[in-house]
C-alpha cells in the first residue's frame, strides 16, 4: 500500500516533522506507535481513527505499537483540556487497560502470524513507575527549558485562563510522553509517533528528546486533523453529550448505526475516508452518491455498515440495519427483546397492568395516557390523520388495544407520527 497516496485521498496527514517519513512508511519495515489514554474502561468513535491508522500501517508491512498509558494515565494528558482531569485509582486504571487491551485487539495482529509486522501492546508503566524522580530530572528534564514548555499551545491555552491555570503534576505530562517515544525508539526501535493534531507539541518533544539522547534524528512524528461537527463540536459523542462507545454494553451496535446513518450529508465523506478501508474509486462514487441522490442515504448506510462490521463484527451490522428498518416498519415485531428495547431506547416509557390491556382499553384514551396527544379531541385528530401506530401498524378509532399487542409478553409500541414514539411496559 502506498500510504502517501493513500493517506492523501483520506486526509490523514495534518502535520509530519519529516515528509520522508510517508515514503519509508510504504516500503514496510518501520515501528510506529500510539498512546492510548485510559480514562475509561472503553475506547470510543473519536480514538477509532487513531486505531485504524496502525492498522493502515500493519497492512503495509510495518510493526504497531498500541501503548496503554498505564503510568501516563496516573497524571492526565492536559492537551486542549478545559479543567484537570480527576486522577485515577491503581484499580480504576487497571480496569480501564484490561478493557482497552480487548478492544485493539479486534484491530490489530498481536500474534506471531503476522511476521516481522507482528504488533506490540505495551503499558508504559512498566518502566515510567520504575523511575526515581531525581533520576527522571536529571536525565530527561534537563533537555527542555520551562520557556519552552510554556510556550506549548497544549499548555499555553490553561495559562492563559487565570480561573483554571495548570499543576505542575500535569506541566510534566509532555515530558513523560517524550519519555515514553524515547524508551520505546532504544527498546523497539520505534522510529514513529502517531496522534490526533492535539498531540503535536508532546510528539514533538519526543522526537527532540530522541535526538538529544540518542545523537541521532531517527525519531518523527506525524498527527491527523481532529475530527469537528460542523457546530464545531468532536465527532463521536450524542446531543447529550455521551461518547460513542466501542463497547457494545455502553454503546450497543443498533446506537452506534443509528448514529452514523444520520451523519450529515457534509461530513459523510470525510468519515468514509478516515474510518473505512473501502477502496478510492468505491468512496468517490459515494462521494456523487450524496450529491445526486441525498435523500436515499447510501452513502451513510455504507459508511454504518462498514464502521459498525469493523468495531463488532459482519453479524452484527447486519441485525443493525435490520433493527434500523424495523424502527417504522411492522417488522418491529419480529426482532428479539434486547434489539427491540435497543430501538425504542430514546423512547419515553409507562407502565400498564396485564388486567387493564386485557379487558381492552380505547386508543383514544392510550394515546392521552402516553402523553401522544394533550386532550381526546387531539387524539381523535391524529386517529383521522392516519399517523396512530401500535407496533407500527396503523390503527384507528374504532380498534381497542388488547393484549393481542403485546410483544414478548410484555412490551406495546405506540407511535404518533414519524417520531414521536412511546413503549407500553406491561406490568
Amino acid at each position: 500500500m502506498n500510504i502517501r497516496d493513500d493517506w492523501k485521498f483520506r486526509g490523514l496527514v495534518h502535520q509530519v516533522t519529516d515528509d520522508a517519513v510517508l515514503d519509508r512508511l510504504s516500503k514496510g519495515g518501520v515501528t510506529a506507535y500510539i498512546g492510548f489514554d485510559p480514562t475509561a474502561s472503553s475506547l470510543h468513535l473519536g480514538s477509532l481513527i487513531q486505531i485504524l491508522n496502525l492498522r493502515r500501517l500493519q497492512q503495509a508491512g510495518n510493526r504497531p505499537i498500541a501503548l496503554a498509558g498505564g503510568g501516563t494515565g496516573l497524571i492526565g494528558d492536559p492537551s486542549f483540556k478545559a479543567v484537570e482531569r480527576p486522577l485515577l485509582s491503581d484499580d480504576q486504571l487497571q480496569e480501564n487497560i484490561d478493557g482497552i487491551r480487548g478492544q485493539l485487539s479486534r484491530f490489530l495482529d498481536f500474534t506471531p502470524g503476522a511476521g516481522k509486522a507482528q504488533g506490540l501492546l505495551l503499558n508504559n508503566a512498566d518502566w515510567l513507575t520504575k523511575l526515581s524522580l531525581t533520576e527522571f530530572l536529571r536525565d530527561t528534564g534537563k533537555h527542555f527549558t520551562v520557556n519552552q514548555m510554556i510556550a506549548k499551545d497544549s499548555v499555553k491555552s490553561r495559562l492563559d485562563r487565570d480561573d483554571v491555570g495548570i499543576s505542575f503534576t500535569e506541566f510534566t505530562y509532555m515530558l513523560l510522553q517524550a519519555y515514553d517515544f524515547l524508551r520505546l525508539n532504544i527498546d523497539h526501535d520505534c522510529t514513529v509517533q502517531l496522534g490526533g493534531s492535539d498531540q503535536w507539541g508532546n510528539i514533538t518533544m519526543g522526537t527532540e528528546l530522541i535526538r538529544k539522547i540518542t545523537g541521532k534524528s531517527s525519531g518523527a512524528g506525524i498527527t491527523s486533523p481532529l475530527l469537528l461537527k460542523p457546530d464545531g463540536t468532536k465527532f463521536g459523542k450524542t446531543e447529550s453529550g455521551e461518547n460513542v462507545w466501542l463497547d457494545a454494553e455502553r454503546t450497543s451496535p443498533f446506537q452506534m448505526h443509528q448514529y452514523l446513518l444520520n451523519a450529515d450529508d457534509a461530513m459523510t465523506p470525510l468519515l468514509l475516508r478516515y474510518f473505512t478501508f473501502l477502496d478510492h474509486d468505491t468512496i468517490r462514487s459515494l462521494d456523487d452518491a450524496i450529491k445526486s441522490a441525498p435523500q436515499e442515504r447510501k452513502a451513510q448506510r455504507t459508511l454504518a455498515n462498514e464502521v459498525v462490521a469493523l468495531v463488532h463484527g459482519e453479524d452484527a451490522a447486519k441485525n443493525a440495519e435490520r433493527a434500523g428498518e424495523a424502527l417504522f416498519s411492522e417488522e418491529i415485531a419480529s426482532l428479539d427483546e434486547k434489539t427491540l428495547l435497543q430501538v425504542v431506547s430514546d423512547a419515553p416509557s409507562s407502565k400498564m397492568t396485564k388486567s387493564e390491556l386485557s379487558a381492552g382499553i380505547d386508543i383514544v384514551d392510550l394515546l392521552v395516557r402516553c402523553e401522544l396527544a394533550s386532550s381526546k379531541g387531539e387524539a381523535r385528530r391524529f386517529l383521522e390523520q392516519g399517523g396512530v401506530y401500535i407496533n407500527n401498524q396503523r390503527v384507528d378509532a374504532t380498534q381497542p388495544v388488547d393484549s393481542k399487542s403485546i410483544l414478548h409478553d410484555r412490551y406495546m409500541v405506540v407511535r404518533r407520527g414519524r417520531k414521536q414514539m412511546h413503549l407500553v411496559v406491561i406490568a
